[in-house]
């Protein structure tokens, strides 16, 4: 099986290397990291990655606008986004599913799981 390219958008560095190792470790996938909406965009049209795990609560640009500039652009929209966050509400998890995510995963993560949880939702086997 070929490594996926997963791509976190989080304006957090402690996450970035969290997640990185926990998917390095568990199976291999390669990670990009961006900080901001803006350069997550980017890098989305860039390097065309398998899924992009999304944090909510960002400053400028925040993980809703993020998801409609990706669902926007033609060569981003079908990339599939699983949102991060800490709020985990039932409101919070249906707006953020009705926004088109794919799956909402709750901050704090097991790095252990995070892999297989990003599988699970997105019908990968590792």
């Amino acid at each position: 099986m070929t490594a996926k390219k997963i791509l976190l958008i989080d304006d957090e560095p402690d996450i970035h290397k969290i997640a990185q190792i926990g998917l390095m470790l568990e199976c291999g996938w390669q990670m990009l990291t961006a900080t901001s909406g803006k350069a997550g965009l980017s890098l989305a049209i860039a390097e065309s990655p398998d899924a992009i795990l999304l944090d909510v609560m960002m400053p400028d640009m925040d993980g809703l606008a993020t998801l409609a500039a990706l669902q926007k652009n033609a060569k981003t929209r079908s990339i599939p986004v699983i949102f991060l966050t800490a709020k985990a509400q039932s409101a919070d998890r249906r707006r953020l599913y009705g926004a088109g995510a794919k799956g909402v995963i709750t901050k704090p993560f097991d790095p252990t799981t995070l892999a297989s949880q990003i599988s699970g939702y997105l019908g990968w086997s590792l």
